[in-house]
């Protein structure tokens, strides 16, 4: 597991077998929102890659010296990315002020590498109120890599990206609830069946989560809209759905746990107390068991999914806040380990390296 701490642009190494940490390292750059759908299953080679959101764009880390392969400019401050489920592309949604989709060359073996290889340009589909786009936000892909999901802050709308040919095939509007300006849906996650599409909301003054039907993937629709009177946490922000396609575990940070979720009954069904803010949480390499960096308290929480339940405590670096996994253990580099318990204690090295994100003023990054 790789845990990427806010608070020192430090990472945390932590054995899934063993749920303990291996070390913690100065990396000098951060992510809120690494690419963690199929990055398990796809880093278990020394030359693999973790692509990583930083400043104002998205870069590859090499999982094994932890050191940076190469960087792309997005000219947006607030970026998200997944890795296709074959590792070949990598799809982008750059949000203001330029307002884009990129498809990057994801193969480290590729000449083009790191390179954008498509892109779409949203501002002329313009945004509510003095937004200049519609504020592309999150990227989740099909297990078959065909299509991608993005929802759209300022356009209340989802849509629909063909991954191969790279152009949006529908978009479809959502509407607010009773007493609501605006749904202003910003993450989602697909199932591992392709049938189901979780996406978070930042509508009302708590938040909503929607459960969409994607079993036409160019044709989703909202199955139901769960809101705090259903259970739901407060500030669904990103969620994770477990092995089986049945359950989704919902990261709540307001109310300082995760909501779970019956997919099939569109129903809540627990809420799991983590003592504090977790913004997102990312599955161990054999899906088991779902990891959840607890930002206030500089711990990672280990949720088992059989037993539907809190069975760990791990500490890690200071703030920590997005969490990816790979099959390729980093090696040890005890200068690194030494900049890390500086930066502990409060020493600077750098003013770059932050990272965008939503409920934490950019982590350092402003837009």
């Amino acid at each position: 597991m790789f845990v990427f701490n806010t608070g020192d642009l430090t990472v945390s190494v932590i054995d899934a077998a063993a749920d303990e940490l291996v070390t913690t390292q100065y990396l000098g750059a951060t992510a809120s929102f690494p690419s963690n759908q199929f990055a398990p299953s796809l880093t278990d080679s020394p030359e693999d890659v973790l692509w990583l959101n930083v400043d104002d764009g998205v870069r590859a880390m090499n999982a094994t010296s932890l050191s940076e392969d190469v960087a792309f400019e997005t000219g947006s401050g607030a970026n998200w990315q997944e890795v296709t489920p074959d590792g070949e592309h990598l799809v982008v949604s750059a949000r203001e002020p330029i307002h884009k989709q990129f498809k990057l060359d994801a193969n480290p073996a590729s000449d083009s590498f790191g390179e954008a290889v498509a892109e779409i340009d949203r501002k002329p589909e313009g945004g509510r109120g003095d937004n200049e786009g519609p504020g592309p936000c999150d990227v989740s892909v099909l297990p078959d890599g065909s299509y991608a999901y993005v929802p759209d802050i300022y356009a209340d709308t989802l849509s629909v990206i063909d991954v191969d040919s790279f152009e949006i095939v529908n978009q479809v509007s959502v509407s607010p609830a009773d007493r609501a300006d605006a749904v202003r849906p910003w993450m989602d996650t697909v199932d591992w069946n392709g049938d189901r599409l979780l996406v978070e909301n930042n509508e009302g003054e708590t938040g909503t989560e929607s459960i969409w039907d994607v079993s036409d993937p160019t044709a989703p629709e909202e199955v139901v809209r769960l809101t705090g009177d259903d259970g739901l946490g407060k500030l669904p922000l990103t969620s994770e759905i477990g092995p089986d396609s049945e359950v989704g575990y919902v990261f709540t940070a307001e109310s300082n746990d995760v909501t779970v979720i019956d997919l099939a009954a569109g129903e809540v069904t627990d809420r799991l107390d983590l003592g504090g803010s977790a913004f997102v949480g990312t599955w161990g390499p054999n899906r088991e068991k779902l990891y959840v960096p607890v930002q206030t308290s500089d711990e990672v929480k280990v949720i088992d999914h059989a037993a539907g339940e809190i069975t760990g405590t791990i500490g890690v670096g200071s703030e920590p806040y997005g969490a990816t996994a790979g099959t390729v253990r980093p090696e040890t580099d005890a200068a690194a380990n030494l900049l890390a318990t500086m930066s502990k204690l409060g020493l600077e090295f750098s003013e770059g390296g932050t990272s965008y994100c939503i409920g934490e003023c950019a982590c350092g990054h402003r837009l």
